[in-house]
């Protein structure tokens, strides 16, 4: 178990990390929270944390100061400033006086996830592979599940304006990895398709009569007569109208 201790004066930063440290999956317990630089040296100093996120600007003593003091009130401690100045000279000073790393605010979850890592690699040499092997089994569940329910997002909504781009971001996947795993799981890539379900439509509506082939194209998916035109054609060989009277 990785023991971690947060020192800010923003309390939505520190109930922020909390939920971040949570999120990476490791076996992190956040032992103690400080909105001062001197409850937070009191307080390491007893709980001698395995990692200490802190602010550079505090009441009382700064991030810097704190920096200085748990080399000696906590030699085991990792230090690691989470401020939201991000100019060259406050990492500059934190890495001169040992920090181990130093995070901009907001935190961005890939670079704690990166941190805990290293920290956890260190603490518990060995099992690093194992729980890396573990997480991206669970992310490859996890974006399986996704898949399916956007393919049947997909079908449900095939004729208006989507992309999946859109999907991508709504599942929070990158969209190179929707994409290889939605052509793994349809056998086409997805332009292939909202094709397929397009023209699909299309030629149900076209046993219908009283429909023009303008209003056919828009009731598929497609705004530009012209271009569902030349689409249908590429896919079934010939045009609509031809299609409807062979019907």
């Amino acid at each position: 178990m990785i023991k971690a201790y947060i020192a800010d004066d923003e309390i939505w930063v520190v109930l922020g990390l909390k939920k971040q440290l949570e999120k990476t999956g490791y076996p992190v317990e956040v032992v103690g929270t400080a909105n001062n630089g001197l409850t937070a040296r009191e307080e390491i100093e007893k709980l001698q944390p395995d990692v200490v996120f802190t602010d550079i600007r505090m009441p009382g003593v700064n991030g810097l100061e704190l920096l200085k003091d748990i080399g000696q009130l906590s030699s085991k401690s990792r230090v690691i400033i989470v401020s939201g100045y991000s100019d060259f000279e406050y990492a500059r000073n934190a890495v001169s006086n040992h920090a181990y790393d130093y995070l901009v605010k907001p935190v961005r979850q890939e670079n704690l996830d990166e941190v805990l890592e290293k920290i956890n690699a260190e603490l518990n040499p060995g099992e690093t592979d194992e729980l890396r092997s573990m997480e991206m089994k669970k992310i490859r569940e996890a974006n399986a599940g996704f898949v399916d329910r956007i393919i049947a997002e997909i079908r449900e909504h095939f004729t208006e304006d989507i992309s999946l781009s859109e999907y991508a971001l709504k599942y929070d996947m990158s969209l190179a990895s929707l994409s290889s795993q939605l052509k793994e799981k349809l056998s086409m890539n997805y332009s292939d398709y909202l094709t397929s379900l397009r023209i699909q439509k299309a030629k149900e509506l076209l046993k219908e009569q009283n429909l023009s082939i303008q209003e056919i194209a828009e009731k598929s998916g497609y705004t530009d007569y012209f271009y569902f035109t030349k689409v249908f054609k590429r896919v079934e060989g010939i045009s609509p109208s031809k299609y409807r009277k062979e019907i």
